[in-house]
Parts: structure tokens; C-alpha cells; sequence
């Protein structure tokens, strides 16, 4: 039997950065997010012989180990491990050896959400092999439990809920992990002309989106005011980016991502540099009306609201930089798994 599963990569539109602790336990947070048509995959195959192997077929790994109750987290393939360790931990020794295989349509540190995304998709595989009764809510805290707490890796909790639900979605974020998912009902013709307009563009840098975020949540911890004052105003964003996609007053997306680029900047050291500010301003010189930077920033894609046909002027100026377009579209489901 081959166990298989795939979830969605997301682009943010608003509201970045304020899912995070302590942040969101003290203010409470909000994101507005889109899952798009690049995924993170899993496969399970079963093994007759008491094996575990896992392979990132994208970053060109491998390792072999024994089958144990508890695989060691040395920074190889840490992700796998985990979610491996929490699952034996939490429901028993699993029936057989097996081969995990992984996949991610973008690069670690694409501000894509791809880690948390490969962590849901992993889970999911483990889910469907193992017939786990987990809801959607279930797998994005197990996922973030795993990646927070068990590897103690620095980040916020919208990836694990966006990978897991798909769609268009205002996220609120609460003290006691809580979180509550809006699936936003956008009309299409809405949904078409943002799709239209909205050119994402990869850096050709990835970056550990871990220290910028570490610094992010010691500025809140210290009560450095405006770093704490430029994520009340991206919560603030999150609601103006809800009610323009509604409403459909899609041409005030541009000047409410411009705001979100300019806050954004004030909340954490390295979340831009001088490269990805010409990139930005380029872009704007050129026609677009506003944009920001994927995910933690400091390098990973980047996208640019670009009215009328804006776009192809656009993509022309930024060629000069060195970096890559991507096409995309939304998607509307999140978390898929399925058994060969």
C-alpha cells in the first residue's frame, strides 16, 4: 500500500507577524492569507524489514535508520523525525517499517510557508496510513506543537492552519494557542482580477526566517513600542484587506500592502536590506501600487500588486535583478490525502 498526501503553499496578504508569541497573547493576532497552486508532498510506502528511510527528494537527501520508538533530531531531516517521534509518542509503536518521501515546489526559506506546509502534508500521510481521526484543527496544532515546541523552531502558527484548510482565509490569533479560521466567500470575478494582478516574484535568496522572527518576539518581550505599534497597525491591515476583497474594491489592494510593506519594516532588523528596497521600489517606479515581502522576510519571494497591465511593465524592470517569476494560482482546498 502507498499512503500519499499534498498541501498548499500560501502567499500572506496581510496582517504577517502578528500570529506570532508573545505578540498574539497579549494583543491577539490577525492574518489574511491565500493558499496557492504549489505544494508540499508525502508518500508512505510500507517496508517488510524494520526500517525507517526518509527521503527530501528536493533537497537531496536521504537517511536509514532502525525502527525505534524515537529517531534522533540531529538537524538531519528534523522535520520527518518529528512528526515521526510525536505520532509514536502520542498513539504507539507503528505496525511496520516504511519509506517517506517528500517533496516541496519551493525552496526552505521562500517565505511560502513550505516548512510548516511539509510538516501538514507529512502528518496527513501518517493520518491516512494509521486511519488518525484528525480534523483540520487537530493537524495545524499538531504541526505547530511539533515544529514550536517538540524542535523548538522559532515562527508564528498561520502555515500549519493555511496548509491544512486551503482557500482565503482572516485568521485570528489568541493566548492559549487558541485560533479561529474565517473562510472568506470572495466572489471569483474578485478572486480572477487579484489573481491578475498580483506578480510573485522569487529573490533567488532564501533566508532562516527563525532569527528574524527571534528578534521579532524579543523586541515584544521588551516592550520596544514601535515595534509593537508597527504590528498593531498589520493587524489593522488584515481587516482593511478583508474588507476590500469582499467588498470587491480590489483596486485599494496595492495602497493596503504599501502600508503593510512600510510597518512591516519596523517590527524586526533584517525583514528587508538595501537589494530587496530597489526591488520594491523598482516595481513601484514601473507601475505597481504595493507589494511585500513573503513571509519573515529578508530574502524569498516578494510580491507586487500591479494594476491594469501594469505587470508586463513590471516584469521587465525587475529582470535587471536576477530573480524569477512564478506563476500560480488560488486553490481552494487545503490538506489532501489519499491511499494507492
Amino acid at each position: 500500500m502507498i499512503y500519499r498526501s499534498k498541501a498548499p503553499l500560501r502567499i500572506g496578504l496581510a496582517g504577517g507577524g502578528t500570529d506570532v508569541s508573545p505578540y498574539c497573547d497579549l494583543y491577539g493576532g490577525a492574518i489574511l492569507n491565500a493558499t496557492i497552486s504549489l505544494y508540499a508532498y508525502a508518500t508512505i510506502e510500507l517496508l517488510h524489514t524494520p526500517q525507517i528511510i526518509i527521503e527530501a527528494t528536493d533537497r537531496n537527501e536521504i537517511t536509514t535508520c532502525d525502527k525505534t520508538d524515537e529517531l534522533e533530531i540531529n538537524g538531519e531531516l528534523n522535520l520527518a523525525k518529528g512528526a515521526y517521534n510525536h505520532i509514536v509518542k502520542k498513539y504507539g509503536p507503528l505496525p511496520s517499517g516504511f519509506k517517506l518521501t517528500t517533496f516541496v515546489d519551493a525552496p526552505a526559506g521562500s517565505g511560502l510557508g513550505s516548512s510548516s506546509t511539509l510538516m501538514v502534508a507529512i502528518i496527513g500521510a501518517f493520518a491516512e496510513w494509521l486511519r488518525l481521526p484528525l480534523g483540520e484543527y487537530d493537524i495545524a496544532h499538531m504541526a505547530y506543537t511539533i515544529e514550536r515546541e517538540d524542535l523548538k523552531m522559532a515562527g508564528g502558527k498561520q502555515d500549519q492552519y493555511a496548509a491544512t484548510f486551503g482557500g482565503v482565509n482572516y485568521m485570528e490569533f489568541y493566548n492559549d494557542n487558541r485560533v479561529i479560521v474565517n473562510p472568506l466567500r470572495i466572489k471569483q470575478k474578485f478572486l480572477f482580477e487579484l489573481q491578475n494582478n498580483l506578480v510573485l516574484y522569487f529573490t533567488s535568496t532564501s533566508r532562516l526566517s527563525s532569527s528574524i522572527i527571534e528578534v521579532q518576539s524579543k523586541n515584544v518581550k521588551e516592550k520596544n513600542e514601535k515595534s509593537i505599534e508597527a504590528m498593531h497597525q498589520l493587524k489593522e491591515q488584515a481587516t482593511m484587506m478583508k474588507e476590500a476583497l469582499l467588498r470587491g474594491e480590489i483596486h485599494n489592494i496595492g495602497s493596503i500592502l504599501d502600508y503593510g510593506f512600510r510597518y512591516k519594516k519596523q517590527m524586526a532588523s533584517g525583514i528587508s536590506n538595501d537589494n530587496m528596497d530597489s526591488i520594491y521600489q523598482t516595481a513601484l517606479d514601473a507601475g505597481a501600487t504595493g507589494g511585500k515581502i513573503s513571509g519573515a522576510g529578508g530574502g524569498g519571494f516578494m510580491m507586487f500588486y500591479c494594476p491594469g497591465n501594469t505587470r508586463y511593465a513590471v516584469k521587465n524592470a525587475l529582470q535587471k535583478f536576477g530573480g524569477e517569476f512564478r506563476d500560480y494560482q488560488f486553490t481552494e482546498h487545503g490538506l489532501s490525502s489519499w491511499t494507492i
